[in-house]
């Protein structure tokens, strides 16, 4: 790699946050009961909003289209009016599943000390401030020189122009100069090689059958580097440094 990594670019949920199994629906039934015109209909709207979610989830892996969460609602026929109640009752239910992995700020410290940029980019159905809001709870958001959330864009991973986004926001002009890590072969490795990145694959998600891809060349991506721990990644782009 000429000249050296100038970023590491990171994916958000599973990579930067450990990987926890989320009951889909919870989610938005605890969205429904607080919502003052849906309350009634809780149910219904669980399985109308999930059917949505799925689609919008869908389009992203075939196509590489990017959704978010008023698009999903409005899909589902649910009223975003008079709903800070309901948002606030589906944002109280993540909190727990946005933690951190406690190896990111010294991680993010030393990348940054080398002269290494600090780049997220994350297919989120949620918005940069509530992103932004989640960094600066766990004290790492003066550590991002750029991020990039696919609710801004029309595209998302693994889509190049999502992977040119995230490079153009960290100021990197040439691809191979900068690495990504994620926890999805496709989104993220897949992703990520056709800019020419290098990717390296944290590789502990258990990632449900119906949104992995398969066939069409994608089940034999290759990463190259994988690592155990966030840390990790430090002595390989160390390694690539030398």
């Amino acid at each position: 790699m000429s000249g050296g990594v100038q970023a590491v670019v990171f994916d958000w949920g599973g990579t930067l946050t450990p990987w926890h199994t989320i009951d889909l629906a919870e989610q938005w039934r605890v969205f429904a009961l607080a919502h003052p015109a849906h309350a009634h209909e809780a149910e219904e709207v669980v399985a109308r909003v999930l059917a949505a979610e799925d689609e919008a989830w869908a389009r992203a892996r075939s196509h590489g289209g990017s959704a978010r969460i008023a698009e999903v609602l409005t899909a589902a026929g649910v009223a975003d009016d008079d709903a800070e109640a309901a948002h606030s009752a589906y944002r109280e239910f993540w909190e727990p599943h946005t933690l951190l992995d406690p190896e990111v700020p010294l991680l993010w410290e030393a990348l940054r000390d080398r002269g290494i940029r600090i780049g997220v980019l994350s297919n989120t159905l949620w918005s940069r401030e509530y992103h932004d809001s989640i960094f600066r709870r766990d004290g790492v958001l003066h550590l991002v020189d750029g991020a990039v959330y696919t609710s801004e864009l029309a595209v998302a991973k693994p889509h190049p122009e999502a992977f040119g986004a995230a490079l153009a926001a960290v100021g990197v002009t040439d691809p191979a100069r900068a690495v990504f890590v994620g926890d999805r072969p496709f989104e993220d490795v897949h992703g990520a090689h056709q800019v020419g990145m290098r990717a390296v694959l944290v590789p502990h998600s258990d990632i449900p059958l119906s949104q992995q891809v398969v066939g069409r060349g994608r089940d034999d991506v290759r990463p190259d580097a994988v690592v155990q721990r966030l840390g990790e990644v430090l002595d390989i782009v160390d390694g690539w440094n030398s």
